[in-house]
This record gives structure tokens, sequence and C-alpha cells, in this order.
């Protein structure tokens, strides 16, 4: 283990942060940022607009302000919201989490500023929410965020790889996983900002995890509320303090003087984490009790109906229904780069296959595993940093077989291109409705448009994308709409 970390060190001297690259492909991509709420989006951004306007929780006005397809399904034909969209205590339903509106303030309360400064010179701009200065604030907000989750991802690989293999690595991640969806096309959703709390808790516990002061408990605390405020799921990666806890404790037991004493310590310790977390759930919370009732509902399905005795562990990873491994076939080979970490680095290694373990039982045991209209499995974006770093593993590892860096270089960079430019391509089709949003694709109709539609299709509709892009979107929202009345007719 010492020649282990003095390896790490060794990386960590000499990081530089950010990497250029990493800062040039954000430049280049922000053309592709979208500025719309739609879908679960409606949900999350409603708690934002909602307070920062109209300083309430009536979700109304975002029932009727969102995508044809949302309104469709929650209001009737007098454009009220249907009844049953109203929950025990009268508020509309919204099962959404209050986190990404959390993240959103600093970016909406500039954009809400600006507004009300303009339309104090006579703008007609409505400072209402809906106008574009504060949807592009949202999706700036989410970019940012998503970003920030690959730079401390890039900062965690390196601990553990050389840095051109983390770079390698936090690249083909960003634009070979379903995160690209999540992070510029369907900003208003929460998974960048999961991947972004993520990639910061387990960074910070890192950093910490030698000898943790009380404040480091507290901070910790703090980014693990954060995290489960984004992403109820996001609880599942507290499984990396149990071994460490266990470790800690079997450790204590064995000194022979003040055993108890310091025991007595650390467990003060993880009380005082756990009650600093249940603090900082307040906003959540809150936010339940107000529009169901009750501190500790969800609105989501009960977890008493989740198939805990037989989950899909087969088909989450290699169903053709948004199958993890099926549609974004480079994770498979990062989160083998997983195990082969648990080899490498076992101290740290168990903590990160216990929580994968548990975070992959869990989703494989949600009714919804395949996430409806997710492009890839979207759940699965909040561990964008273990996928990295498991990617980087695996990079170092075959490049320190090799004799020449530049050949490891050439041809992993050429065999990582392969990854994302086929995702690129599925995603294009995902977008395009080349393919089915919803439910099994074929997989010979996906490889055959990746090698005729695509190419024949992609630059006009980047074109339009970019330059009549609310055409555009009203051309995939009428396709989106088309799809679902096929997809729920009986």
């Amino acid at each position: 283990m010492d020649r282990q970390n003095d390896k790490r060190e060794s990386h960590v001297a000499r990081v530089r942060f950010p990497p250029r690259p990493l800062l040039l492909l954000l430049f280049v991509s922000l053309p592709l940022l979208n500025p719309w709420v739609r879908g679960d989006g409606v949900g999350y951004y409603a708690f934002a607009r909602a307070l920062l306007t109209q300083h309430n929780l009536d979700f109304a006005p975002d029932y009727e302000h969102a995508n044809e397809g949302f309104r469709e399904a929650r209001l009737d034909a007098a454009g009220a919201p249907r009844q049953e969209f109203r929950t025990s205590n009268g508020h509309l339903d919204n099962h959404f989490t209050v986190g990404p509106a959390m993240l959103w303030t600093p970016f909406l309360l500039i954009a809400h500023a600006g507004v009300l400064t303009a339309r104090g010179f006579g703008a007609h701009v409505s400072a209402d929410g809906f106008a574009l200065p504060y949807l592009i604030a949202m999706a700036f907000g989410t970019l940012v965020y998503g970003f920030v989750a690959l730079l401390l991802s890039y900062r965690v690989a390196c601990q553990f790889a050389a840095e051109r293999w983390a770079l390698f690595a936090t690249i083909a991640i960003w634009w070979a996983s379903s995160l690209p969806v999540y992070m510029y096309f369907n900003p208003s959703w929460s998974h960048a900002h999961s991947a972004f709390t993520v990639a910061l808790f387990f960074w910070y516990w890192l950093r910490t995890r030698e000898s943790r002061s009380l404040a480091q408990w507290c901070v910790l605390a703090l980014i693990a509320g954060l995290m489960m405020n984004v992403y109820y799921p996001n609880a599942l990666v507290l499984v990396l303090l149990i071994p460490e806890a266990l470790v800690n404790y079997r450790k204590t037991f064995q000194r022979s003087s003040q055993s108890s004493q310091n025991a007595a310590s650390l467990a003060g310790c993880h009380f005082l984490f756990c009650a600093v977390v249940f603090v900082s759930l307040l906003p959540t919370f809150l936010t339940r009790y107000f529009v169901y009732g009750g501190l500790f509902e969800t609105g989501y399905v009960p977890i008493s109906h989740w198939a805990w005795r037989s989950p899909w562990f087969l088909a989450l990873l290699f169903s053709a229904n948004h199958g993890l491994f099926s549609w974004t076939p480079l994770l498979l080979i990062a989160t083998a780069g997983l195990f082969l970490f648990w080899w490498m680095f076992p101290a740290t290694g168990i903590s990160v296959i216990c929580m994968l373990l548990a975070f992959y039982y869990f989703m494989a045991s949600y009714p919804d595993w395949a996430g409806i209209s997710s492009y890839g499995n979207r759940f699965f974006v909040s561990l964008t940093v273990f996928f990295v770093l498991g990617l980087a593993t695996v990079l170092n590892a075959i490049a320190s077989r090799l004799r020449s860096r530049a050949v490891a270089s050439a041809w992993l960079g050429a065999i990582l291109s392969i990854f994302i430019f086929w995702n690129l391509g599925l995603i294009f089709q995902w977008g395009a409705h080349l393919i089915p949003a919803r439910g099994p694709v074929s997989w010979s109709s996906v490889a055959q448009n990746q090698f005729h539609a695509v190419p024949k299709q992609i630059f006009a509709q980047l074109r339009a994308y970019l330059f009549r892009r609310t055409e555009a979107l009203r051309q995939i929202e009428q396709r989106d709409i088309e799809e679902l009345k096929h997809f729920t007719r009986p």
C-alpha cells in the first residue's frame, strides 16, 4: 500500500487544473446549449421559478407554460390542471426534487436582476421566470455544474492514473455517455447537477479520509445533504462511508490504550455527520410537506412496491430498452476498470465497489428502471466521477504495457474516438426520433441509421438546431407527441 500511495502522490503533484483541452471543448460546445424546459424539467424548474417570481409554490403557471406533451396529459379542455394531479392537500403534484432549483438560484437571481433593470429602462420582457433570460441562466447553470463535475472527475482520476489517461478518460466519458443529453439538450433535468454533487462528495471524501476534523465532517455532511436534495438515489453514495467506518472502528479497538474513548470520539463524528445531513435535507422535507402534507412523502412509487426480490439485473445493463451498457458501451469498460481499481487500490476500491453494487441493486429494483424516455440509462449519470476513474484505470494499465507513450496515445485515442462518434450518432438518432425515445430499439435499425441516415441528416439538422432552433424544437416536440400517443395506445 505504501508503494501505491507514493504513486498516487506523484500523479497529484503534476496535475494542471483545469486542463486546456477541457476548456477548449467546453467553449466549442457552447452553441449546443439548449435553453428550454420540458418533461421532467418542468417540475424541477418550477421550484426555482415559483419561489423567485411568485414567492410561493403555485405550479399552475408552470403547467400552463410547459411543452405540449406535458400539458396534454395534465390540463383539461379549459386549460386548467386536471383534478387527478392535485395532491391530498390541494396542491399541484410535483414529485421532483428541489436540489436543482437550489443550484440554479445564483444564476436565476442574476437573470432576474437583469430583467428588472431592463424593465426599469422600458424593456418589454416578462419577469415571470419564463422569458429567455431566465432559461439561458438555467441552462448555463446546468452547463457549469456539469463541467465542474468533469473537472472534479479529472482531478480524482489524476490521483490514481497518469494525467494523460485521466484527461482521455474524462473527455471520453463526457461525450460517450448519457451526460451530454442532460448537460446540453435537456438542461432542466437533474442529472448534470447530480453528477456534480456526487463528484464533489467523492472528491472531498478522498481528500479528507486520512484524517477528518469536525469541521470537515460538517462540510462532508452538507455536501451529502445537497447531493440527496438534488437526487434521492444519491443516498446510496453514502455507502462509501461504511467500509471506512468499519476499518476505523477495528483500528480503534485494536489499540490497547484509550480504545473506548477513541471509539466514542469516532461515534460522535458519525452522529454529527448524520445530524448535519438531516438538517441539510430540510429543503426537501419542507417542500414535501407543502406539496403532499408529509415530510417523508416523495410522490414516487412506494419502495414497498419495488422489485426487491426479482430485480432487473440483466435488463438494466443490456436491454434494448435503455440498457446502460447496450446504449453506452464505453461504460462497460469503465465499470470493469472499477474492479481493476479495487484490485490495485483495495483500501479505496472496496468502498467504491460496495457503493457501485448498492446503487446497481437499487436501480435494478426500481419499477421504471428503463427511465421511460431516457437516453441510455440516465440514472447512472450520477456516477460520472466513478466511470471516469474506472476508465482512467484501464487506460493507465494498458499504456503501462506499451513501450511508446505516443503509440499508446494514438491507439487508445482512436479507440475512444470510435465510442464517442458512435454515441454522438445515437444521441442524434434519439433526439431526431429516428429511433423510439421510449421502449426498446431495434439494433439493426440503429446500426443502419448510423451509417446511412445520420451522415445524410446530421448537418442539416445541426444547422437548423443552431440557426432555426425554435422551429427545430417544435418539430422534435411534435414527433415526441406522436410517438407518445403510439406508445400509450392499448
